[in-house]
């Protein structure tokens, strides 16, 4: 089987625990507004790669890797999602921690059985949600959080760990009452690791400016480390209630 990845970055430290081998998948079916990486949204282009040639790339390096491991990024891995699962099969086999960094936007409540296969050999999810209200994450993405947030309890009901990854974003997730409820869904995830929130940042303008694409938040003013605390410590309390509320039984 062969996949088609955009690109390989051989020494990652934002993209799971310790140094990583990270691995960008070509395709994407979401169209976010803030999306930095507008050059692997089309599907069937890329480099075509075998996973055991990913796995030879990893060996070279592997001692840089022992607190780490692979992670699989993009675009969408789950897209590629035969692909995808032999990659990270394949890596088990030899000890390697795999990491799966994605949308969820492929999960398929009516299919579960190639997502069970897929999480068996996975040992970390790290999942964006985009936003909490269905009606705004349409808006922001072009695609409804329904299975997004399905795919969240699955991934804990298969008791797989799990980091949530949220992006802080002027005019959309910047409020206390989006935080406060997306920190309350998730603390209803029993596998829930981490929580990282990260401040929107204007960096792929670049990207869209060579591929003729016009940047859909051109006026929109990057957050700040200190703006994205804040929306961390909202978030925190909504996850802090959920737990009260579950312990008490509400």
């Amino acid at each position: 089987m062969k996949g088609h990845i955009h690109s390989v970055e051989t020494f990652g430290t934002v993209d799971g625990p310790g140094v990583r081998f990270v691995v960008f998948f070509q395709g994407c079916p979401m169209r976010c507004l803030y999306c930095h990486n507008p050059d692997t949204w089309e599907q069937g282009r890329g480099e075509e790669v075998t996973a055991d040639s990913l796995l030879e790339q990893f060996t070279k390096n592997r001692a840089f890797y022992r607190n780490g491991g692979i992670t699989c990024t993009g675009g969408e891995p789950m897209l590629q999602l035969g692909f995808l699962t032999e990659l990270f099969a394949k890596a088990h086999e030899q000890g390697i921690h795999t990491c799966l960094d994605t949308s969820g936007i492929c999960f398929d409540p009516d299919n579960t059985a190639p997502f069970e296969r897929l999480l068996a050999c996975t040992d970390l999810v790290m999942l964006d949600i985009k936003h909490i209200d269905d009606d705004i994450h349409k808006h922001l993405t072009g695609h409804s959080n329904r299975r997004i947030l399905q795919f969240a309890e699955y991934i804990s009901a298969q008791k797989t760990d799990l980091w949530i990854r949220h992006v802080i974003v002027p005019g959309f997730t910047d409020s206390g009452e989006e935080q406060s409820r997306l920190g309350y869904f998730i603390g209803g995830l029993r596998t829930l690791k981490a929580v990282d929130v990260l401040p929107y940042h204007d960096m792929g303008k670049k990207k869209y400016l060579d591929l003729g694409i016009p940047y859909p938040l051109a006026d929109t003013q990057p957050v700040t480390k200190e703006q994205a605390q804040t929306a961390y410590h909202t978030i925190l309390s909504g996850i802090k209630k959920r737990l009260r509320d579950n312990a008490a039984g509400i």
